[in-house]
């Protein structure tokens, strides 16, 4: 009897553990909303928001429920001192209050709940990565911010807590004992499965981050997830992919996909390179001495485009694209929403498969068939890699010499000195590249920069840049959320701007038969309102120029994204019938269809780029395009899309490399 009294009050103080967890939860879903309504479209009313608060509510059972599953096991069940439950609550208030005041600059930075990027940040340079949330993100004073919230919920969750309980009724008999035990045991059980499912009995009626989009807001659907939900959404999404579930992947339909890719030649051929290769339809300039490939970090396109003329942060390369040695198409799409994945898309050829390439070990054991440095050593050509960072960043330095590439330049290589933690100021990386060009046989050279990152410590006054007349012009667009930081980021992509640009003329100077590809390694992070449209939020320019192009040279505003680069670079230069081997055809032969992880652009809606990209739909395969609700033109790209991530699934975990079987 006295342990059933002992239980009965410990089961009463974990549902206040349980109730005050789920009420804190709610209380920091309605403070978001409210500091961030900026971020709420035209048509969220006050019914959509209830409905995100009350989706939210029903959610967070699931987290609060997790939290007071530890203190009913470990006091309520085990018998550990009471004081535990404390102890628990005091945690848990930690981590929530420390989570909510990190959510505002993450959703500034990505419009998302915590996401893949937190996966991604743990393969990345941790140190930098702190010492970023300080210096940009203010960690500091978020933490201290936390801390004042923790201090008032152990004052509310202490007091709660010691608050008297109603005793176990008096039972006379074996017969009333066993009957109540039976129905506190049945209660606990319905009640954890009510939590379990979000509000419900049953999966099919519940609630979880996979369903819990239920408002026609994206930002309202965000703040559905607590931030327990959303990290358990990205460790969930993180572990499918490592299994292999892959957008647009059917691992069955492997040899469909190949043909696909080798536009239906019906090869009757076991191994998969007789699918990939290609023929070059002939040499199209003079041989370039030096090829350049200019990866500029965040160089988003938005600023490009007409709309924001008047802010004059992209005057360069808009002053490359209207020279008659110049073609630019807006038609473009980066690798995915990471520095690393552009990268990678690059060196090896294999568009985004949700595979870190940079982390699987035959990465190191042989170059991929696709791979970038292969077709350049055969056309004569030398393979360097110039970076802004450090070369072990992210294992970019290995997988590149393991790749192929001749040579890797970090900063610490031409003894620049860092100006953030992510490496070199992008005046130093360009200037130790011009200095080297002269001992250099013909070269590639793929160079990413980096000063366009947080944290935008660059003294931008001194750099020229008239930030407060940027201010006054961002104040005349509709829904920026902050003009005086969005300023100071525009400030260093202006700067990045800049220096390319000037890079680009000085070499031209000295050496006028080079070529130059102008891109970005993504555009997230940096947009231009709180509802940016897909094709502001995704995409990044391709410039072409140099030493006989021109602005017909390529189909106007021609589709395509990273991976088909090469190729497009291989069939400007290559004889007749020179032999490589791309997954996706040169922007010569462009299919149509640009894509990443998150979007794709189709060329029948190159006249609304200035509007909107189309989304790509996620898990749709090509065997399962009967089933979805498709215009011919969204089913035969997506179709293609799911053709080039299988077969470079296939190439990245079976194997298939240059010189061998696969």
């Amino acid at each position: 009897m006295k342990f059933l009294k002992k239980f009965f009050d410990g089961i009463q103080r974990d549902l206040r553990l349980f109730f005050f967890v789920l009420i804190l939860l709610e209380v920091y879903r309605g403070l978001f909303i409210l500091l961030m309504s900026n971020y709420l479209g035209e048509t969220s009313g006050a019914m959509q928001i209830f409905s995100a608060m009350f989706a939210g509510l029903r959610l967070s059972l699931k987290t609060a429920g997790a939290v007071t599953l530890i203190s009913f096991v470990l006091v309520t069940i085990i018998g550990l001192r009471s004081r535990l439950r404390l102890v628990i609550g005091i945690i848990a208030s930690l981590i929530f209050s420390l989570l909510f005041m990190l959510r505002f600059p993450y959703y500034r930075a990505f419009q998302s709940t915590f996401g893949l990027e937190v996966v991604q940040g743990l393969h990345d340079d941790i140190w930098s990565i702190i010492v970023t949330m300080f210096q940009e993100y203010g960690f500091a004073w978020r933490f201290f911010v936390a801390i004042i919230l923790t201090l008032l919920c152990i004052a509310a969750l202490s007091r709660l807590l010691i608050l008297k309980t109603f005793p176990m009724p008096e039972l006379d008999g074996t017969l009333k004992k066993i009957g109540f035990t039976l129905l506190t045991v049945a209660g606990i059980f319905l009640f954890g499965m009510f939590v379990r499912f979000g509000g419900s009995f049953t999966y099919a009626s519940g609630i979880n981050w996979e369903n819990a989009s239920i408002t026609s807001d994206a930002f309202l659907n965000e703040c559905i997830l607590d931030d327990a939900q959303a990290l358990y959404r990205a460790k969930s999404m993180a572990k499918r992919m490592e299994a292999g579930e892959i957008s647009g992947v059917d691992a069955e339909k492997i040899a469909e996909s190949a043909l696909i890719i080798a536009d239906n030649k019906e090869l009757a051929e076991k191994n998969l390179a007789p699918y990939l290769e290609r023929k070059a339809k002939g040499q199209r300039i003079a041989t370039p001495k030096h090829i350049f490939i200019i990866l500029g970090e965040t160089f988003m396109q938005w600023p490009m485009l007409g709309k924001y003329d008047e802010l004059l942060v992209a005057e360069g390369v808009k002053s490359l694209i209207a020279e008659e040695n110049c073609y630019y198409s807006r038609n473009f799409m980066p690798n995915g929403d990471f520095t690393s994945t552009a990268i990678t898309g690059l060196v090896t050829g294999l568009p985004d498969v949700n595979i870190k390439i940079n982390y699987q070990s035959r990465t190191y054991d042989k170059l991929y068939i696709t791979s970038m440095a292969a077709p350049f050593r055969e056309l004569g050509y030398a393979v360097d890699f110039w970076y802004g960072g450090m070369p072990g960043w992210d294992s970019i330095a290995k997988m590149s010499l393991a790749q192929g590439f001749d040579n890797f330049y970090g900063c610490p290589d031409y003894n620049a000195p860092k100006q953030t933690t992510w490496g070199t100021k992008d005046e130093n990386l360009f200037n130790a590249l011009i200095a080297h060009l002269d001992s250099e046989p013909p070269t590639v050279h793929l160079i990413m920069t980096t000063t366009n990152h947080p944290p935008y410590n660059l003294d931008l006054a001194a750099e020229g840049f008239h930030i407060d007349a940027v201010k006054e012009a961002l104040k005349k667009f509709p829904n920026i959320d902050d003009p005086n930081q969005l300023a100071i980021e525009l400030g260093h992509y202006w700067y990045m701007d800049e220096v390319i640009t000037n890079f680009v003329r000085k070499v031209t100077e000295k050496y006028p038969e080079s070529v130059f590809v102008v891109t970005g390694d993504h555009a997230v992070r940096c947009d231009p309102s709180t509802h940016p449209t897909i094709f502001e939020k995704q995409s990044v320019p391709f410039i072409l120029y140099g030493a006989g192009i021109t602005k017909e040279i390529l189909p106007p505003d021609a589709v395509g994204d990273h991976i088909s680069i090469v190729p497009t670079l291989i069939e400007l230069i290559a004889p007749k019938d020179f032999a490589y081997y791309s997954i996706a055809p040169s922007l010569f032969d462009s299919d149509g269809v640009g894509f990443n992880n998150t979007a794709f652009l189709t060329s029948k809606i190159a006249g609304q780029i200035d509007s909107d990209v189309t989304e790509l739909l996620p898990h749709v395969a090509s065997s399962e395009l009967n089933d979805v609700n498709l215009t011919d033109e969204r089913a035969h790209a997506i179709q293609i899309i799911g053709a080039m991530r299988t077969v470079a699934w296939w190439i990245i975990t079976k194997g298939l490399f240059f010189g061998g079987e696969g």
